[in-house]
C-alpha cells in the first residue's frame, strides 16, 4: 500500500508538471524548431497503425544514439527480419537517428512517463524486448513493462556520484524501478558499486565495459577527415574545442587570443553542445575580435573561429585538428566523450569536471594520452605547446589511439548479452 501510494504521488506530480514541459518544449522551440514539433508522440499517440513485436532501444540524445547504431546493426545482423524500435527525447538525437539509420528503424520520441501515455506506447509496439542506453531510469515505464512481462536490459549503464546522490532521495522508488529490469550491464566497476548502492540486486549487474571504444575511428572516416583538413584549414595549426557549454566559450577564446599571440595563423574550430546556442557563440567571438565561418555557410577556412553548428559531423572534425578540448569540463557538467578525439589520434585536453568520464578520464591520463587543465591559462599553455611540438603532439596521441584500441570489446560482449534475452524472451514455452 506504501509503495502504490508512493507511485501513484510521483505520477500525480508528472501530471501537474505537463503544462511546464509543453512550455519548455515552446521555449526551446524558439531556438531550434524541432522542439515545436511531434508533441503528441510526447504522449504515445500516433499517425500509423500498430505496430506490435518490435526490439526496442531508447537513446536519450546524440550521444546515446552513437552507441545504440553498432547495437542496432549487429543485432540487424544476426536478426535481418527484426523490427527495430528505436526512441529518443530530443530533436538533435532525432535527426541522427534519421540521418543514420534512415527507414531501417521506426523512430518516435519516448513518451512522457505518465500512465495512460506509457500504456499507450508500450499498446502500440509490444516490445518483446526494451533496450536502455546508459541511465534512464522511468518508474512508470519500468512498472509497466514488468506488468506486461516485456524484459528490460540497461546497456552501457553509467552512474555518476551526482546521479546517484539524486536517485537516492527517492530510494524506495528507485529500488522499486530497478526491481523490473532484468540485466544492468554497465561500463566500469565502480558503477556496478553505485548501482547495487541503489538497490540493483546484484546477481542483474555486470560490468561489460564502454561501447564507445568499439565505435572507434574507422578508415572511412579518416579519410573524411584528411579531406576535410585539406579543404578547409590546410597548413594551419588547428585547435578544436568540442561539446562546449555556456559559460566555457568565454573561457576557451580568451586561451584561443593567448596562443595566437604566439601562433598567429592558429585556427580554433568551436563546436557547442547543442547546435542551437550557435547565434549567442558566434556573437561571443566577434564580441572578442575574431573573424567567424560558420561550417553550414559552406565557406573556406578563411577566418579565426571555423563554428561546427551541425550535427553528427563532431568525429570528423575531431581527426582534422591538431589537438582537441572536450567541453563540459571548464564548468560543471561533467564533461563529454573523450575516446572519440583519442580514437582519432588525437591529444586530448579537459577541464576538472568530469565526473561523468571519471574513470575513463583517469585512465586516458594515465596511458599518456591526455592532459587535465584547470581553467584558461592551463588550457591555453598547453594547447599551444602541443601546437608547436609535432612530435610531442604525435607521441599523445598515438597512445590515445592505443588506449581505445587495448580496451575494444564491450559491443561483442552487449550484443550476446541481448541476444540472449532476445532469445528467453521468444522462446516457445515448454511443451510447444
Amino acid at each position: 500500500m506504501f509503495w502504490h501510494s508512493v507511485r501513484l504521488a510521483y505520477s500525480l506530480l508528472a501530471y501537474a508538471a505537463l503544462p511546464l514541459a509543453f512550455g519548455r518544449l515552446a521555449w526551446r522551440a524558439r531556438k531550434l524548431p524541432g522542439y515545436g514539433q511531434r508533441w503528441r508522440e510526447r504522449l504515445a499517440f500516433y499517425p500509423f497503425p500498430p505496430e506490435p513485436g518490435v526490439v526496442w532501444f531508447h537513446a536519450v540524445s546524440v550521444g546515446e544514439a552513437e552507441v545504440a547504431f553498432p547495437l542496432v546493426r549487429e543485432l540487424l545482423g544476426r536478426h535481418p527480419a527484426a523490427r527495430i524500435l528505436l526512441t529518443c527525447t530530443t530533436p538533435t538525437g532525432s535527426a541522427r537517428i534519421q540521418a543514420v539509420l534512415g527507414q531501417a528503424v521506426r523512430h518516435v520520441y519516448l513518451p512522457y512517463d505518465l500512465p495512460d501515455a506509457v500504456g499507450r506506447f508500450l499498446t502500440h509496439f509490444r516490445p518483446v524486448l526494451g533496450v536502455i542506453l546508459e541511465t534512464e531510469l522511468w518508474p512508470n515505464l519500468y512498472r509497466q513493462c514488468r506488468a506486461a512481462g516485456i524484459p528490460l536490459a540497461i546497456v552501457n549503464g553509467r552512474l555518476s556520484e551526482k546521479s546517484a546522490r539524486g536517485y537516492r532521495l527517492a530510494s524506495g522508488l528507485t529500488r522499486d524501478t530497478l526491481a523490473a529490469v532484468n540485466v544492468i550491464a554497465v561500463q566500469t566497476a565502480l558503477d556496478a558499486e553505485r548501482y547495487i548502492g541503489l538497490g540493483a540486486a546484484p546477481e542483474k549487474v555486470v560490468v561489460t565495459g564502454n561501447i564507445k571504444f568499439d565505435i572507434g575511428f574507422p578508415d572511412s572516416l579518416r579519410q573524411r577527415a584528411a579531406a576535410l583538413r585539406a579543404e578547409l584549414f590546410g597548413t594551419r595549426p588547428v585547435w578544436i574545442a568540442g561539446s562546449t557549454h555556456p559559460g566555457e566559450e568565454q573561457a576557451i577564446l580568451t586561451a584561443f587570443a593567448a596562443i595566437r599571440r604566439d601562433l598567429p595563423e592558429a585556427l580554433l574550430i568551436l563546436a557547442p553542445r547543442h547546435p542551437e546556442r550557435t547565434p549567442e557563440v558566434q556573437a561571443l567571438c566577434t564580441g572578442a575580435g575574431f573573424a567567424v565561418r560558420r561550417r553550414s555557410e559552406a565557406r573556406s577556412g578563411d577566418a579565426d573561429v571555423f563554428l561546427l553548428d551541425t550535427v553528427g559531423e563532431l568525429r570528423g572534425f575531431y581527426g582534422s585538428a591538431d589537438v582537441a578540448f572536450v567541453g563540459g569540463s571548464l564548468v560543471a557538467r561533467g564533461g563529454h566523450n573523450v575516446l572519440e578525439p583519442a580514437a582519432a589520434g588525437v591529444p586530448v585536453l579537459f577541464g576538472p569536471h568530469v565526473f561523468n568520464f571519471a574513470e575513463i578520464a583517469r585512465q586516458l591520463v594515465a596511458s599518456g594520452g591526455a592532459i587535465p587543465v584547470r581553467d584558461a591559462t592551463e588550457l591555453a599553455h598547453w594547447t599551444a605547446r602541443l601546437l608547436a611540438e609535432p612530435e610531442r603532439r604525435t607521441e599523445l596521441g598515438a597512445k590515445g589511439r592505443r588506449f581505445v584500441e587495448e580496451n575494444r570489446g564491450a559491443l561483442a560482449r552487449v550484443s550476446e548479452l541481448i541476444a540472449g534475452l532476445l532469445r528467453s524472451a521468444t522462446a516457445p514455452p515448454c511443451g510447444d
